[in-house]
């Protein structure tokens, strides 16, 4: 089958943090008593966030906040209610993301190629104003958040909220994101075709190219 949609991982494929996420836990959570060094939170942060999540069936429970809680005190050692509002808010702000350079305009020439576009994401309730302010939802059809379904991936249900949502079948589409576990393998056994962000495609340029040689290289088998 051809391929007639792209499903968008958000966080470290088509946003990434405008600067150094331990760096700005550091900044905040030094008001508070944090004595640790950069490299200590970054471990921390990355510890935190490789950890089982077990207070709720998902991470991305409606706003986040206890996961988030959670993750700000592990990285920290810091666990201030103020604390975490500080640097939840301050995530929920468009200034923190930058959007993958030439995103927006090779996506529209995605779009306007015929494909049909969702973005699909764990993250929590901010993810909808966050792209909005940025301008980037009116690129996509359908923007798949797991608070919003819950599922997240590499469940295949959040996958199949975004095949229903475009009315695509799985073999029609491809999923990019930057991780191994939750954007290929769980796009793959949804069904669809998966790029690994940074690896198979390195700019959405790239995609763009990809899905003209998958769809030229189909169109050739069939002359």
């Amino acid at each position: 089958m051809p391929l007639r949609a792209l499903l968008v991982d958000a966080a470290g494929t088509l946003i990434s943090p405008s600067e150094p996420v331990a760096e700005v836990y550091l900044q905040y959570a030094k008001e508070y008593g944090c004595d640790l060094t950069e490299k200590q939170v970054l471990q921390n942060f990355r510890r935190a966030f490789s950890s089982p999540w077990t207070k709720s069936l998902h991470r991305y429970v409606g706003d986040g906040r206890p996961f988030w809680s959670f993750i700000v005190s592990q990285s920290t050692g810091c666990s201030q209610p103020e604390l975490l509002e500080r640097l939840y808010q301050h995530f929920a702000q468009p200034s923190a993301w930058d959007v993958s350079p030439g995103a927006a305009r090779a996506l529209q020439r995605i779009r306007e190629s015929g494909l049909k576009m969702a973005v699909v994401s764990n993250f929590d309730l901010r993810l909808r104003p966050l792209l909005e302010a940025l301008g980037l939802d009116q690129l996509f059809d359908a923007l798949i958040i797991s608070a919003e379904v819950e599922a997240e991936k590499p469940n295949p249900a959040i996958f199949e909220a975004a095949f229903d949502a475009l009315g695509v079948q799985p073999a029609e589409a491809v999923h990019v994101g930057d991780d191994r576990r939750n954007d290929i393998s769980g796009g793959r056994h949804a069904g669809c075709h998966a790029w690994l962000w940074g690896a198979d495609v390195i700019s959405f340029d790239d995609v763009a190219a990809h899905i003209r040689d998958f769809n030229g290289a189909l169109s050739a088998c069939h002359d």
